[in-house]
């Protein structure tokens, strides 16, 4: 059985925080404002896994509200999404993600993110699409508000 989920996020520039998009920091003069590292991307990641398995979104699991997670990294929430889809008895397939901002640059990027995602999540990298773009300058990215993420899962139950 195949189930597929989309997971969106999105965080606005801090000059308080460091820039992590999917587990790297990235050197940038803003970093992005949240209750854990504001990891966008991997937020993204964890809300279409969760949406593929119908058990709710990011907050549900890893509120904002608990001080436990304050400062976490978010590839903690992956870990744990990962461990909860494989209870259930699913694997990842294929995931694919975009992040979408005018700065930083991400592309010169992607290749680690995928690296440690891939690492993190326990697939390949061939099993992970990792992109950015920006949107022409329209829209809250557009203005350098901050970042937004997309993601696309497909699960399916282990062979």
């Amino acid at each position: 059985m195949h189930r597929i989920g989309y997971g969106f996020d999105a965080h606005r520039f801090s000059k308080d925080s460091k820039l992590v998009i999917g587990g790297v920091e990235i050197p940038f003069e803003l970093g992005l404002a949240g209750h854990s590292d504001a990891d966008v991307l991997s937020h993204a990641i964890c809300d279409a896994l969760l949406g593929a398995l119908g058990e709710g979104d990011i907050g549900s699991h890893f509120p904002d509200s608990d001080p436990k997670y304050k400062g976490m990294s978010s590839l903690v929430f992956l870990e744990e999404t990962i461990a909860l889809m494989r209870e259930k008895g699913f694997e990842i397939e294929n995931l694919d993600s975009v992040v979408v901002c005018e700065k930083p640059k991400i592309a010169p990027h992607i290749k680690e993110i995928k690296e440690t995602l891939a690492k993190t999540l326990g697939i390949s990298t061939l099993a992970l699409g990792v992109k950015a773009t920006t949107t022409d300058q329209m829209g809250f990215t557009g203005r350098g508000e901050g970042i937004a993420a997309h993601t696309v899962a497909l699960i399916k139950t282990k062979d």
